[in-house]
């Protein structure tokens, strides 16, 4: 079962300071900080080597054909109960991008990210706070919690 954007609204908190605001089956996320990849990464059997990253500055980005990694401006906790899905607004793909994301696990919290790719020829203009995305949580019996590397992330400790 999809829960209510009510009930959503009520495991994430803003860190932009904009006013969350539900919508009937999940809750908009923003756009925060845009980083371009800097070197590559590895993922092998036993270890894995994330690539670097440069943030890119300002509050307004035009951002040409590529790949871009995105840090959302809300700080998102998984309930035990529900896994969390993340959608891309289709104001975003009508401006020819496309946001990709993994399963958030129950018991994740932190300031997750999506991979933006942007296909429109001419690139796209995003501005920090603006509605990129959409989270949806789904009822979901689970073992454990999720105790991961990535708990917690996108706070000044990771």
């Amino acid at each position: 079962m999809i829960w209510s954007g009510e009930e959503v609204m009520k495991w994430i908190k803003s860190l932009l300071g904009s006013r969350i605001i539900p919508q009937p089956n999940g809750i908009d996320l923003t756009v925060a900080e845009i980083y371009t990849f800097a070197s590559s990464g590895k993922i092998s059997i036993n270890s894995r080597k994330l690539p670097k990253y440069r943030k890119l500055e300002g509050t307004e980005w035009h951002l040409p054909p590529g790949g871009y990694l995105v840090r959302y401006g809300e700080w998102i906790k998984i309930p035990p109960n529900a896994v969390g899905l993340v959608l891309p607004r289709s104001s975003l793909l009508r401006m020819g991008a496309m946001l990709y994301t993994a399963l958030w696990d129950s018991g994740y919290e932190g300031r997750g990210i999506g991979l933006l790719h942007v296909i429109n020829p001419n690139g796209i203009f995003l501005e920090k706070g603006t509605r990129i995305a959409q989270i949806i949580f789904v009822s979901a019996r689970s073992e454990k919690l999720y105790e991961g590397m990535w708990k917690g992330e996108g706070t000044s400790s990771s």
